[in-house]
């Protein structure tokens, strides 16, 4: 029997245009972002070896008709674990995220000080999002990650360099979810002068569905020299293209020892 030419038509060029797309995909990293984040992470860290930070300032949060000031201690250990606690007017909050391990783990906590899990698929970026220098690191270290060099662009008319960082090999993510390189995208955006981050942005997600994004970006602002090590003293953090949490820092420690049990969940 022979099947008409019309119905091979669409089938031939479905299976050409996946081919395509399975040869575009990087499947090794960039040496030229690489070169890129090797130069963003010698600024950041001034060439010595950086292990943990603690961040203490001021923070405003704003989310819906809440608008909320108080204080902040920041947290990070180079291992892949952060700490937020916010002493805020509402009452506190609190986030605690270890990648550390064999599968990510997070909890998060409101005024009422009851702990609830985060979901899988909003613990796949770094958790030091605060700190660009770790996730830099963990991009640079090559072991299970994806580098791209996206290219020069104008942001906020300041001349960046973009760059993009993924997992590619960790948990996987269950059937039919969204990609474990997706999940974990962060796109780095590099002054092209200092090489400094300017802003990184990623994507979180409703517990129910990994599915649809939620824009997150944040801008580094205010660098100063700590210990050689180049530190953003104002972050600020938008989701859905709305200003979330404005954090302002008086103080900034570096290597002081922290423990993995400041991260206990």
């Amino acid at each position: 029997m022979r099947v008409p030419r019309f119905v091979l038509t669409p089938v031939v060029f479905a299976l050409s245009v996946l081919a395509s797309a399975a040869q575009q995909a990087p499947t090794a990293s960039s040496a030229q972002a690489i070169q890129l984040l090797q130069r963003a992470l010698l600024g950041l860290s001034g060439g010595a070896p950086l292990t943990d930070i603690t961040l203490t300032g001021t923070a405003r949060r704003i989310a819906g008709s809440d608008d909320d000031t108080g204080t902040a201690v920041l947290k990070a250990l180079a291992s892949g674990a952060s700490r937020m606690d916010l002493n805020l007017s509402t009452g506190p909050r609190s986030e605690i995220q270890d990648n550390s391990g064999a599968s990510p783990a997070g909890t998060w906590s409101g005024p009422d000080s009851v702990a609830h899990a985060i979901s899988f698929h909003n613990l796949l970026t770094d958790p030091a999002w605060f700190f660009p220098a770790f996730p830099i690191a963990h991009g640079v270290s090559g072991s299970g990650y994806l580098v791209t060099y996206v290219g020069p662009e104008m942001r906020e008319g300041q001349a960046v360099e973009h760059l993009t960082i993924s997992q590619t090999s960790a948990v996987q993510t269950p059937s039919g979810a969204p990609t474990m390189a997706h999940l974990s995208q962060m796109d780095f955006f590099l002054d092209s002068t200092t090489f400094l981050p300017a802003a990184i942005t990623f994507n979180i997600h409703p517990d129910n569905d990994a599915g649809l994004d939620l824009p997150v970006e944040l801008l580094f602002l205010d660098y100063r020299s700590v210990n050689g090590a180049q530190i953003p003293f104002h972050v600020e953090k938008f989701l859905n293209n709305s200003l979330l949490l404005d954090l302002q820092f008086q103080t900034a420690t570096l290597n002081s020892g922290l423990s993995a049990a400041s991260f206990s969940l």
